[in-house]
């Protein structure tokens, strides 16, 4: 007899739990959504003795349940005894500032707060979820996912495909006197490349264009910054997915964001992308 499969959704308010329910139910799961959880226990042991078998099943839990959220950890321990029953934690959350503007677009009060979200609100909650964090098996950041890239994470995740082939880098490039990108997990700065700004001929240009780029990667010193980081990110990125993370986004930054940033970036997207994984690329200042 094949295992019952149980994910519990949890994270953060306004991250984007009810869409994965959503998905969850669209591959015939069933749902049931903020039940206390000492009841799922006590659900799926009636599932598993029913006529009426229940294969694949899908928990949200939060918050809002209250003192009874309490209890999650206390399930989840239990959950891990049930020979009948494969259980894994999905966390879904986003930035501070993205809850903030959703819960503003939305105009819906957080769970915490009888008002307006406030960072000191979401920071609460982060703190009451962070030990649940460090439990779960997948965590998704929805902070830059529209709908069609979040169910895409969701079918690398649940459906069954490679870990590797799932993994998502993000590549950005920026210039430093316009600010650092908020959402970034590795920031490298690449004005110890020579500036092609100064050769006449590439000023107006960007990194874009052919004989920018050929200028930039010509250098020793990118070119061997270039392999470096790339087994780098190849040494990292089977750590991410053994912790559940199953995306990273990596910005290069230059002065103005138009040459070297715009360089680095075009080649380490192409690496990445030669190696397997799926990769988005933003110039943001161009």
């Amino acid at each position: 007899m094949e295992k019952m499969n149980v994910v519990i959704v949890t994270g953060l308010s306004g991250a984007g739990k009810t869409k994965a329910a959503d998905w969850f139910e669209d591959q015939g799961y069933y749902c049931v959504d903020n039940m206390p959880p000492m009841l799922i226990k006590n659900f799926i042991e009636l599932t598993l003795h029913s006529n009426k078998r229940i294969e694949k099943a899908a928990f949200v839990v939060d918050v809002r349940g209250g003192e009874f959220f309490d209890d999650l950890h206390q399930c989840l321990d239990d959950l891990q005894k049930v020979e009948d029953v494969s259980c894994k934690i999905l966390f879904i959350e986003a930035s501070v500032q993205t809850l903030i503007k959703r819960y503003s677009e939305t105009r819906r009060n957080h769970p915490l707060s009888a008002g307006s979200t406030t960072r000191e609100v979401i920071e609460q909650e982060k703190e009451q979820l962070s030990v649940l964090r460090e439990r779960a098996d997948y965590i998704i950041d929805t902070t830059k996912l529209k709908v069609a890239g979040f169910n895409l994470e969701m079918e690398k995740l649940f459906i069954g495909n490679e870990p590797e082939s799932s993994f998502a880098i993000n590549v950005t490039s920026f210039g430093y006197k316009h600010g650092i990108p908020m959402e970034t997990d590795l920031v490298f700065d690449m004005r110890f490349i020579p500036n092609p700004y100064y050769v006449p001929s590439l000023k107006k240009l960007t990194g874009n264009n052919k004989k920018v780029f050929q200028y930039v990667m010509k250098q020793d010193i990118a070119k061997t910054f270039a392999e470096q980081l790339h087994q780098m990110i190849q040494m990292i990125i089977p750590g991410y997915i053994k912790e559940g993370k199953y995306h990273l986004n990596i910005a290069f930054g230059c002065t103005g964001g138009q040459h070297r940033s715009v360089s680095m970036a075009n080649h380490m997207s192409k690496v990445f992308e030669e190696d397997g994984y799926r990769v988005t690329l933003k110039h943001r200042d161009l």
